[in-house]
């Protein structure tokens, strides 16, 4: 249960950090969001391994690294917190004054095509650098992970909106922020992103493939916290 707790806690200061520094067209967002996503994965880290992103946790769940009821847990916990941030954005703020990002003709293509991207680049990062073996204990994670997500907001936000998150596309949409007649764009690009990003992974790193025991616990953490995790023997990693 605590994984979850923290999944949630991190996944709500990560969406409630984009709606007020969004709302209040704060031209620093990109640099806030991605420093509250690297304090969170660092405070949780150790307990979750700290997604806080429905499309991390699938393409930790296509690498290996977690179970499938573990990953349903997870997204569950990563979308109420998105909700919850929404309700507390919405609490502390009206409304935004703008109308919310909407898609339309070739909008749809690059708002789409720039979520693939960039999400694919946090699931990618995310694989490398939080459950690589040849990255078993490292410091640097946090910090490659929120930067990510920066340089991501900072280059297609204007033309995304810069989500790389279902969990924040479906609390921005509660906000007003995104229209819920185009969040399938931000839903789709996403998933194809992780899953993209899972499979380059693993074919890139063929030597480094794990399974998930299903007995004492569904849930393996990315991240810091391994030790759920079985590990294939030497020789069968590399057949």
């Amino acid at each position: 249960m605590r994984k979850y707790v923290a999944e949630l806690l991190g996944t709500f200061f990560l969406v409630l950090t984009v709606g007020i520094t969004v709302t209040t067209m704060n031209a620093m967002a990109p640099l806030a969001i991605g420093g509250v996503l690297m304090v969170m994965v660092y405070a949780g880290g150790h307990v979750s391994g700290a997604h806080y992103n429905p499309a991390v946790t699938l393409a930790v769940l296509i690498r290996g690294r977690i179970a499938a009821i573990g990953a349903a847990g997870y997204v569950a916990a990563q979308i109420t917190g998105g909700l919850l941030a929404a309700i507390t954005t919405r609490l502390i703020l009206d409304r935004p004054e703008t109308a919310a990002l909407s898609f339309s003709g070739r909008q749809i293509t690059a708002a789409f095509v720039a979520e693939v991207l960039f999400t694919f680049a946090l699931a990618y990062v995310v694989l490398n650098v939080a459950t690589s073996r040849s990255h078993p204990v490292n410091s640097f994670y946090g910090l490659a992970i929120g930067g990510t997500v920066m340089v991501g907001a900072f280059t297609v936000g204007a033309i995304s909106g810069g989500a790389f998150n279902p969990a924040v596309a479906v609390g921005a949409a509660a906000m007003g922020l995104l229209s819920w007649s185009t969040i399938w764009v931000h839903l789709v690009a996403e998933i194809i992103g992780a899953a993209v990003a899972a499979a380059a992974f693993l074919a890139l790193n063929s030597d480094d493939r794990a399974r998930v025991d299903p007995n004492p616990d569904p849930v393996s953490a990315s991240g810091p916290s391994r030790t759920e995790l079985v590990e294939p023997a030497p020789s069968a990693a590399r057949s």
